[in-house]
């Protein structure tokens, strides 16, 4: 799968992608220096584990690049960085999945 191309809607946000007319997105609340990711929004259309890594993986890249720390409270989300270990650099001091 190519790198997907990100939009952060910083009125709605939320991060999207859309592919064949469909809007994916991960909607987040943003408070001193930490991003939350809140739900993780895939049409049925175009969900398929693979899509979802990578769209996860490439916010959370997206975000790193912010110097901003992760907190999943999505389950999805959540389980994606238990399972890739290399992105709990993201996560603040304290905060264990």
């Amino acid at each position: 799968m190519a790198d997907l191309s990100i939009t952060n809607n910083e009125f709605l946000r939320q991060f999207e992608v859309t592919i064949d007319n469909c809007l994916a997105r991960i909607e987040y609340a943003e408070q001193e220096r930490k991003i939350f990711l809140t739900k993780l929004c895939i049409p049925d259309e175009i969900n398929s584990k693979k899509f979802e890594e990578q769209f996860i993986k490439t916010v959370l890249e997206s975000i790193s690049e912010r110097n901003l720390r992760v907190v999943p409270t999505s389950p999805k989300i959540a389980g994606f960085v238990r399972r890739n270990k290399s992105y709990k650099s993201l996560l603040p001091v304290g905060i264990k999945l």
